[in-house]
């Protein structure tokens, strides 16, 4: 890290001590141009990837999955089952990759531990009163070291939206504070619900602020609200980590979640990351997608691209 990025870096972590520094330092960050975001997002959508590169991407898309139940009805049964899908998501092929991490509520942890351990899939969880973030700093904690104490080694927060909507920044940058301390050696990623943000400066701003308060990645959304991951506000927060990083020397992820299907629009955000941050965040371990229909479709553009046979949605297991 240069002299300068340590001497930004230092001065950046003294904004947390008070609501007005924070306040002063988010709200003098340059606005977002809506117009030019969303056509910077459309335009960088009619990109087209083909043949040897369209299976790069595959893969590539496959290994960057987080493979996602948090549904009330989840079972110790189904999460084994998602957690085997996600080390061998086709059985048939031996040459696919296995998935980034299985996401999973805190409860179900256990299980997929078993499952997955020792295999180099992540082990994710959602905490801290997803997906509402509603509930006293304790319990939000408890749920935290719960979840880390039962083998996860990632943990989704999500920020108090209430709190941030209503100016109350400080609250906000010490809960992901707190929660980054109850993760231990957990990586953590900040859930902002974007699609309850409202504008894209409020993105610019919830990202700046879970990035200073120590977070290990961004998300966009809990997928529990009508509008979740969209291309903008994924520019957004790439736009926030790669400004992020150039003034600090740390580089933070990014994941989108929620409502990303397809093939060809898994390949739209991975055209969109290289083209706004670069081949450093073109990899697992920086950029994830929060999804579990997508992991289907790829694998069908996948056989097809290897076998020339169009695998129809029988041919894999749903979840």
């Amino acid at each position: 890290m240069t002299a300068t990025a340590t001497s930004a870096r230092s001065e950046l972590s003294e904004l947390g001590r008070s609501e007005t520094a924070l306040r002063t330092f988010l709200h003098g960050l340059p606005g977002v141009d809506q117009v030019g975001a969303e056509q910077r997002a459309a335009q960088l959508g009619t990109r087209s990837i083909k043949t040897t590169a369209k299976a790069e991407a595959i893969d590539l898309a496959i290994r960057m999955v987080d493979l996602t139940t948090l549904e009330g009805a989840d079972t110790p049964g189904k999460v084994r089952a998602l957690a085997a899908k996600a080390l061998r998501p086709d059985p048939a092929d031996p040459s696919c990759p296995h998935v980034g991490a299985v996401c999973v509520y805190p409860a179900m942890v256990p299980y997929v531990a078993e499952v997955l351990r020792g295999s180099g899939v992540h082990l994710a969880s959602v905490a801290t009163a997803f997906p509402s973030g509603q509930a006293p700093l304790e319990i939000k904690l408890a749920d935290t070291r719960a979840a880390v104490e039962a083998g996860a080694d990632e943990i989704d927060m999500v920020i108090n939206r209430g709190a941030f909507l209503a100016g109350r920044y400080k609250e906000v940058y010490d809960e992901i504070v707190a929660t980054k301390e109850a993760c231990g050696d957990a990586h953590l990623k900040v859930i902002l619900e974007t699609g309850e943000l409202a504008t894209y400066d409020n993105v610019r701003r919830a990202s700046w602020l879970a990035m200073l308060a120590g977070g290990d990645f961004i998300k966009t959304s809990t997928g529990k609200v009508p509008v979740a991951a969209t291309p903008p506000v994924t520019l957004v927060m790439l736009e926030a980590v790669r400004d992020f990083r150039a003034a600090t020397g740390r580089q933070v992820g990014v994941k989108p979640a929620g409502g990303i299907k397809t093939t060809k629009d898994a390949i739209k955000y991975l055209v969109m990351v290289n083209e706004t941050v670069g081949p450093d965040w073109l990899d697992p371990d920086w950029f994830r997608f929060g999804a579990s229909s997508l992991l289907n479709d790829l694998l069908m553009q996948r056989t097809k691209l290897t076998t020339g046979v169009y695998a129809g949605p029988d041919y894999f297991t749903l979840d």
